[in-house]
């Protein structure tokens, strides 16, 4: 029996080892290892009131930024400001609603911005939802706010990065982009990725989404060329986050200790984001995509020209730009 006990503590210890091991090295990842200070920088981002977006905002206030807190609820935004505000130790920080699900909120926050800020060196298209629905404007929910939300954004604040440069454009996808697809004929015919609700479909179009976040990047960093004005698109690694904070409470249930062991926290989640946003001699790789704060390939679907060029003047049309 002693060997037998002695057999099974060692098999125990050998998990605990591997699983911290693992937890240390893989789920942990990368840290964003810039020491830039941000004093006299704006910043703006996205979805900030949560998540990855408040432990962005909060790095860039600490450096001195002047962070504009992007968001869609007044009330849980005025809460995060006080909260980026005390953490951050910095007074320069400033909240402004922004509901990227519409294209009147988008245009307004756009307006009212250019007309109170001289700057703007940073912008970082973090919000994203895991959501059904459509907009008000009648889009796909989950197209409507991850994608067009920010495409929209970016276009109206181009020429004040441009001016303002070297800056950078950061938009956050994901992983699950490699299971996206765009399918133009859906989009044309109902201004959304995919019409199905199931929960297999519903996570198919958020990866469509992420594609589209992709392609965006590899467009804009296109257009850009010739200007002092650079772009990445990222995954964050698997966060544990209030991305899902839409799902029942059975499954969140369920999820929590899978997701507290093999997930990141929303610090160690933010770290490509910051390397994207700080770190020096990557604007030779505009237009790529990281993960981990390290350059990643692409399969050929995310850099296919041809679609880019497409879903770009696609998103024109339904944000309405042209």
């Amino acid at each position: 029996m002693s060997d037998m006990m002695s057999y099974f503590l060692l098999i125990v210890g050998c998990v605990i080892g591997i699983g911290y091991i693992f937890h240390n090295l893989v789920v942990k990842g990368n840290r964003c290892t810039s020491t830039a200070k941000l004093h006299g920088k704006t910043v703006i981002v996205t979805g900030s009131n949560t998540g990855i977006g408040k432990k962005t905002a909060i790095n860039l206030a600490t450096r001195g930024a002047r962070v504009i807190l992007a968001c869609r609820s007044q009330q849980r935004g005025e809460i995060a400001l006080a909260e980026v505000m005390e953490e951050s130790r910095s007074k320069e920080v400033v909240f402004m609603q922004l509901d990227l699900g519409s294209l009147k909120s988008v245009r307004t926050f756009a307006e009212n911005f250019l007309k109170t800020e001289d700057r703007l060196d940073l912008l970082i298209n973090n919000a994203g939802i895991l959501l059904q629905g459509k907009t008000e404007d009648g889009l796909g929910m989950m197209f409507g706010v991850n994608h067009i939300g920010h495409f929209l954004l970016t276009n109206l604040l181009l020429e004040r990065l441009k001016t303002c440069g070297p800056s950078r454009v950061v938009t956050v996808s994901s992983v699950g982009h490699n299971f996206g697809k765009i399918d133009f004929k859906c989009l044309n015919t109902h201004k959304a990725l995919g019409t199905g609700t199931s929960f297999w479909q519903t996570m198919q179009i958020y990866s469509d989404s992420k594609l589209c976040n992709v392609l965006f990047t590899h467009e804009l960093a296109k257009r850009l060329q010739g200007t002092k004005v650079t772009c990445y698109s990222l995954h964050p690694g698997a966060i544990n986050s209030e991305l899902s904070r839409n799902s029942s409470n059975v499954l969140k249930a369920l999820l929590k200790p899978i997701t507290a062991f093999f997930f990141k926290n929303t610090e160690q989640g933010a770290q490509t984001t910051l390397h994207c946003a700080l770190q020096d001699g990557i604007e030779g790789l505009s237009g790529r995509y990281f993960s981990n704060c390290t350059v990643r390939d692409l399969y050929p679907k995310a850099k296919d020209d041809v679609a880019a060029k497409k879903l770009w003047e696609l998103s024109e049309r339904h944000s309405g730009l042209v």
